[in-house]
């Protein structure tokens, strides 16, 4: 018998217009685009979210999402997983970043008709690096489109371009995301990956990644439902009824400054894929409905916060010190540039958590930089920071850093 929650998030993550949209239908029977501009455009904006059961067929071994078999077979229920489509836009990195900081694995999708690598494709793998996330499984994907040969040549530049890195390890699957060729490979893999394992014992710990109303124009007032949290437990239990508190919280204007304040809600329900929970666990995504006027939550308005019980949290900050290590490149570039050390007075994007913030440099010495935050922190000593230089309009990604 399957959990009733996800024991795995994965993250899709790559170069825009690689597939990796159309390989998470595939692979779980979910269209993870689902705002009105993404369907427009064509790309991913915002973090997509799916769960999946994986299945695997008692005749013939193959796995699906499916109860049937290709062969006929009867398939039965083996891991029960949740997916993130994150952005591959580059304007879109600080996205791409708040969706590493809530998964346990990732699939780097490489499309075989363009040239390799991308852009982007270095600096999601960077992303990755900077965010620990050490389990990785290379998609070669759209095979359908190029000869053998081209694919092989592919190939042995993807073998080369991985050594000494964090996916220097990675199985590399061949597939067709259009034509659903190869997907009981990825589901293979996938159920093989190793689930960390998980602090029950602490405090809960939850990252928000996501907030909406659920409730339709013309609901009645005593049917609405309560603003919605979406999200990673990422330590603790948390139980329907308990009281939290989210922070940094709703933000205030008062004379002309921005103020936060720490909101406290209840949970009035947990809720993992389709599967309703009295008490939820660290795993994948997980959904809190609160007692929250709809208001609070809808459109994002909470992503980045963190929740926990009253009285938990550490306190906001604007100020932070960080011991800081740069990369020597910078990448999401076609030209090649070296990573400058960090200066006075500088602007960089910080991504913490599902948070992001700019900030100004107040102090850079040679490996500790302090910078003043135009959006606080919930800072945790066990963060850790990716760092990002703004290039001719873009966030480039230069490094991370850790609480000093």
């Amino acid at each position: 018998m399957i959990t009733k929650q996800p024991v795995l998030n994965i993250g899709l993550v790559g170069h825009i217009d690689h597939g990796k949209t159309t390989l998470l239908y595939q692979l779980t029977g979910v269209w993870s685009d689902k705002h009105s501009e993404e369907l427009k455009r064509g790309i991913t904006i915002k973090l997509g979210y799916a769960d999946a059961v994986i299945r695997k067929c008692e005749k013939c071994g193959m796995y699906t999402i499916k109860e049937e078999c290709e062969c006929g077979g009867k398939t039965e229920e083996v891991r029960y997983i949740s997916f993130i489509d994150a952005p591959g836009h580059e304007m879109l990195m600080a996205t791409m970043l708040g969706g590493a900081a809530i998964i346990d694995a990732a699939m780097l999708v490489i499309a075989a008709n363009e040239d390799f690598p991308q852009p982007q494709t270095k600096e999601h793998l960077l992303a990755l690096e900077s965010k620990e996330i050490k389990q990785i499984i290379i998609i070669q994907n759209k095979l359908d489109l190029v000869t053998k040969e081209q694919a092989l040549a592919q190939y042995k530049k993807i073998k080369e371009f991985i050594k000494g890195t964090i996916a220097k390890n990675a199985e590399i699957i061949p597939v067709c995301g259009q034509q659903a060729v190869n997907i009981s490979a990825i589901l293979e893999v996938i159920n093989e990956l190793e689930v960390p394992e998980r602090d029950v014992k602490s405090k809960p710990l939850f990252l928000v990644a996501r907030s909406f109303d659920v409730n339709k124009p013309g609901t009645k007032p005593e049917q609405l439902r309560g603003g919605i949290l979406g999200g990673t437990l990422k330590k603790g239990k948390l139980v329907v009824g308990q009281e939290i508190e989210i922070k940094p919280g709703k933000s205030l204007k008062k004379q002309n400054k921005t103020e936060y304040e720490t909101i406290k809600t209840k949970i009035i329900a947990l809720r993992s894929g389709k599967n309703n929970l009295d008490e939820a666990l660290p795993s994948g995504s997980l959904a809190i409905q609160t007692s929250l006027d709809p208001l609070l939550t809808k459109a994002d308005s909470l992503s980045g916060c963190v929740a926990s019980l009253g009285g938990t949290l550490p306190e906001i900050t604007n100020k932070i010190k960080l011991k800081v290590n740069l990369f020597k490149e910078i990448v999401g570039t076609k030209e090649k540039l070296a990573v400058e050390k960090i200066k006075s007075n500088e602007t960089l994007m910080l991504s913490v958590n599902t948070s992001i913030s700019v900030g100004q440099v107040t102090s850079a010495r040679e490996k500790v930089t302090e910078l003043f935050l135009k959006i606080p922190i919930v800072p945790f000593l066990e963060d850790r920071f990716g760092i990002a230089r703004n290039y001719n309009g873009h966030w480039r990604l230069i490094g991370w850093g850790e609480l000093a």
